[in-house]
């Protein structure tokens, strides 16, 4: 059985189901790697538009394998290092993808799998999901996601959360921001399926221009150079074939090329 299932439907919307629902879909090394292949191809494939992250079972994702962590624990510096690079660059591409993503959360979303939350565009967590990120419990620190967690939920929530290891609720995690919706876990494709069809109407490399810019513009000063950069922008995208497209269309009030009706 594949721990990793792909699929592309013909709106080039594509679903990446973590498949390992007897073991909370729990990753490890080699899953880290599977997934990030994937997720690299995704993201240079023009055909696709979308990517949703769901899950199999009664779990998003416990997050670690104990297994991997007794591998880990043998280590020597040199190799720790590169393993946890390893999920460094697996978060780095989930979060600049150039596509938009959308993680389908159910159950528990634990440590890591919290991070691939994060990650993620837009995250839809069933009413029963919980969260936690229990790191400090086991001697250790969420390092390697804290950059995409602490972006989503702010500092002060961090300094509680990751620091008493104590779960969360969906209802907490929607008002820290970590989520942006809650839904009854049999609606959360259906949820998932109304963000795609939402996205797929938007033009798709101004999707991904608009992803890049919020990375770009966030914490920077409201200075001549914040201000140059934003419009050399808009500029240069209102100049592409895209952008010329969607103003036509729009003023001609037809539906412009990317909509396939």
């Amino acid at each position: 059985m594949r721990r990793l299932q792909t699929e592309i439907d013909v709106r080039g919307c594509a679903t990446l189901t973590l498949n390992n629902p007897e073991q909370h879909n729990v990753f490890d090394d080699r899953l880290i790697l599977e997934m990030t292949a994937i997720l690299q191809q995704l993201g240079e494939d023009p055909q696709v538009r979308t990517v949703t992250l769901a899950a199999a079972g009664k779990s998003f994702s416990a997050g670690a394998d104990l297994n991997w962590m007794r591998r880990v624990a043998d280590y020597s510096p040199e190799e720790n290092l590169q393993d946890a690079l390893a999920l460094a660059k697996l978060l780095k591409i989930l979060n600049e993808l150039p596509k938009p993503t959308i993680a389908l959360v159910q159950g528990a979303a634990f440590g890591g799998g919290v991070g691939l939350v994060a990650a993620c565009d837009i995250a839809i967590a069933g009413v029963k999901a919980s969260f936690c990120l229990p790191e400090v419990k086991l001697g250790l620190i969420p390092a390697l996601i804290s950059p995409y967690v602490t972006a989503a939920i702010g500092q002060r929530a961090s300094r509680r959360y990751f620091l008493t290891a104590e779960r969360f609720s969906a209802q907490e995690a929607l008002r820290l921001g970590l989520i942006h919706q809650v839904a009854d876990e049999a609606d959360l494709k259906t949820v998932g399926e109304q963000l795609c069809r939402q996205l797929l109407q938007n033009g798709p490399q101004a999707i991904g221009a608009a992803k890049r810019l919020i990375f770009d513009i966030s914490d920077q000063p409201f200075d001549q150079k914040l201000i140059d950069m934003t419009a050399a922008r808009i500029a240069a995208i209102r100049a592409t074939d895209e952008g010329r497209e969607g103003l036509n269309a729009f003023l001609a009030k037809l539906p412009p090329t990317w909509i396939k009706e």
